[in-house]
This record gives C-alpha cells, structure tokens and sequence, in this order.
C-alpha cells in the first residue's frame, strides 16, 4: 500500500495533468500508472522526474531496450518491486524475450555476487584495469 494517496486524473491540478497528458501521449497509453500518481503530491517533483526520464530513456548511444534492461538490472538489484515490474514491461514491449531476461537476471546474479566477494576482499585494482 502506498504511503500517500495516488492522485488521479480527474482530481489532478493542472500542472499535474499536463504532465499526466505528456506521458500519456510519450507512452501512447490512456492511463497513468502509480509512480506518477504518487509523485503528482509534488508537482515540481513530479515535473522533474518525467523531464529525467524523457531525456535520459530517450534514444541515444544506447538503444532503448539496452537501457530499459539495465533499468531492470538495477531496480532488481535494489530490490524496488515497482520499477523491476514496470521495466520488464517496458523491456518486453521493446523486444526482451523471456530468454534475455532470464540471462539479463544471471548477470546481475554473478555480478552481485562477485562484488560483493571483491568488496568484503577488498582487493586491489589492477594497474590494468585503471
């Protein structure tokens, strides 16, 4: 349960319905999920958070997929339920097939599994690697 009421559409201010209606138009969808819902109790937070998103998700030197997986990669890894369900979803309109989530997870088993060996080793870097 969230901690503070969603804001729907309809009770929306209008600041907050314009970036309702941006998102709505970006994702080519008719509703609003709860993220934004729960944001919209801060409208500037709210403004900021989508222009973040718009900008950094957009397409660039990553291709989208590439970047809505590593979303899922660090949002499992951080343990956020919400963002690894909402960018699976996303991953999956893009293209991931259940075999490249399956092996994206693997990776960030191993990989947090050897951080956190290399960290409680503390070894050094190679000069190599630097």
């Amino acid at each position: 349960m969230a901690i503070v009421r969603l804001i729907e559409y309809a009770e929306a201010a209008p600041e907050v319905r314009a970036v309702y209606d941006e998102i709505m138009r970006a994702r080519g969808t008719d509703w609003i999920n709860n993220f934004w819902k729960a944001l919209a109790h801060d409208p500037a937070l709210l403004r900021r958070t989508w222009d973040s998103v718009r900008e950094v998700m957009a397409p660039g030197a990553l291709d989208p997929l590439v970047k809505e997986m590593i979303y899922v990669a660090v949002s499992a890894t951080n343990g956020c339920e919400y963002c690894t369900h909402s960018h699976t979803a996303a991953a999956r309109k893009k293209g991931m097939s259940e075999a490249m989530l399956m092996e994206l997870l693997a990776v960030v088993g191993l990989a947090n599994q050897t951080n956190r060996l290399a960290n409680g080793l503390r070894i050094p870097v190679d000069p190599q690697f630097q």
